[in-house]
C-alpha cells in the first residue's frame, strides 16, 4: 500500500475522530444537562453505542457519499486530501467557537469545492447534492415534529403522576433514548468516512469495484467512538443548556425523536446531520411548554452556522486543492 494512500486513510480516520469529538455533544448533551449521567460515564456510554452501530446498519449512506455527490471518475488523491483537510479544519474552528455544526456537511462541502476546481460543475451529481442539502431543512424540522409529538404524548400520559415519579422514571428512560440516539449517530455519521476510504481504495486499485471492506467499517466506527470518548465540552453547553432548559422527561423525548429521524434517514441512505436533528428535537420539546422557553436567538446563530458550513468548507477545500496540485 503506497505511502500516500496510507496517509490519506489516516487523515480520513482523523476526520472520523474529529467527527466523534465534535459531535459528542449531540450524543451526550441532554443526558449530561439533565444530570442523569456524569460527563465521563455519558461519553463512554455514547462511544460504546457509536461503535456497535455497525452491527445494525448497512452501508447505504457510505455509498451516497462515495458515489452520489461528485463523479467518481474525477476522484484523485488531491480531491480527497482537500475535502478531508477542509472538513477537519472547519470542525476545529466550530468546536473552538462552540457551534454545533455538521461534520457531514463540512465533508460534502469539501468534496464539492475540490471537484469544482478540478472539473467544473459537470463533476457534481445534482440529485445527491439536492437530496443532502434539502435535509439541512428537513432533518431539524423532522426532529422538531417528532420531539413535539413524543413530548405531547408523554406529557399527557404522565400528567397525573407526581413530578418526583416522572423524574425518577425518565432518568432511567433516558439511558434507553440516549443509547438509541448514539446508535443512530454512529450508524449515519461513521458511514461518511467509510465512503471516502472506499473511494481512496477504488482510486488506488486496491479494490476492483466500489464496496466497503469490513476493516474499513470497524476502523471508522472505532475512530468515531474514540473521538466521542474524548469529546469536547464547549458544544455540550450550547446544546444542553443554551437552547432550552431540559428535565429528564424532556431529554427522553428529544433523544427519542432524534433517534427515530436518524434511523429513518440511515435506512434511506441519506447522509443527514445528527447536529441538525437533535437541535430540532430539543427546540421542539422546549416549545411544548411555551415558545419563550426556547432561546430562539441562540437557535438562530446555530442555523446560520449550518447555512454557511457547505460553502465555507467548499471554499477551504478549493484553496487546499490548488495548494496540493502545486505541491504534488
Amino acid at each position: 500500500m503506497a505511502l500516500a494512500l496510507i496517509l490519506l486513510i489516516l487523515l480520513a480516520l482523523s476526520f472520523d475522530f474529529l467527527n466523534g469529538f465534535h459531535d459528542a455533544a449531540n450524543s451526550v448533551a441532554t443526558v449530561v444537562s439533565t444530570r442523569v449521567l456524569s460527563p465521563q460515564i455519558a461519553v463512554a456510554w455514547a462511544a460504546f453505542f457509536n461503535f456497535i452501530a455497525f452491527l445494525i446498519f448497512g452501508t447505504t449512506v457510505a455509498s451516497t457519499i462515495g458515489k452520489g455527490i461528485i463523479d467518481i471518475k474525477i476522484i484523485d488523491n488531491n480531491i480527497l486530501f482537500a475535502a478531508l483537510a477542509a472538513a477537519c479544519l472547519w470542525n476545529l474552528i466550530t468546536w473552538y467557537l462552540g457551534l454545533p455544526t455538521s461534520s457531514s456537511h463540512a465533508l460534502i462541502g469539501g468534496l464539492i469545492g475540490a471537484a469544482l476546481v478540478k472539473a467544473g460543475p459537470s463533476a457534481l451529481i445534482s440529485s445527491g447534492i439536492i437530496k443532502t442539502v434539502s435535509f439541512i431543512l428537513i432533518s431539524p424540522l423532522l426532529g422538531l415534529v417528532l420531539g413535539v409529538v413524543i413530548g405531547v404524548f408523554v406529557y399527557r400520559g404522565f400528567k397525573r403522576k407526581e413530578p418526583r415519579q416522572v423524574d425518577h422514571f425518565f432518568r432511567k428512560g433516558q439511558l434507553v433514548s440516549a443509547s438509541l440516539y448514539s446508535l443512530g449517530h454512529g450508524g449515519n455519521d461513521a458511514q461518511k468516512t467509510m465512503g471516502i476510504i472506499a473511494l481512496l481504495l477504488f482510486h488506488s486499485h486496491m479494490i476492483d469495484k466500489f464496496f466497503i471492506p469490513l476493516w474499513v467499517v470497524l476502523s471508522c466506527h472505532g475512530a468515531m467512538a474514540l473521538g466521542t470518548m474524548l469529546g469536547g465540552w464547549r458544544i455540550v453547553k450550547t446544546m444542553g443548556q443554551r437552547v432550552t432548559k431540559l428535565k429528564p422527561v424532556d431529554g427522553f423525548c428529544a433523544e427519542s425523536g432524534a433517534a427515530i429521524a436518524l434511523f429513518l434517514s440511515t435506512a434511506l441512505g441519506i447522509p443527514v446531520s445528527t447536529t441538525h436533528t437533535i437541535t430540532g428535537a430539543i427546540a421542539g420539546v422546549g416549545s411544548i411548554k411555551r415558545l419563550s422557553a426556547v432561546r430562539w436567538g441562540v437557535a438562530g446563530q446555530i442555523v446560520w452556522a449550518w447555512i454557511f458550513t457547505i460553502p465555507i468548507a467548499a471554499a477551504i477545500s478549493a484553496a487546499a486543492y490548488y495548494i496540493a496540485a502545486i505541491i504534488f
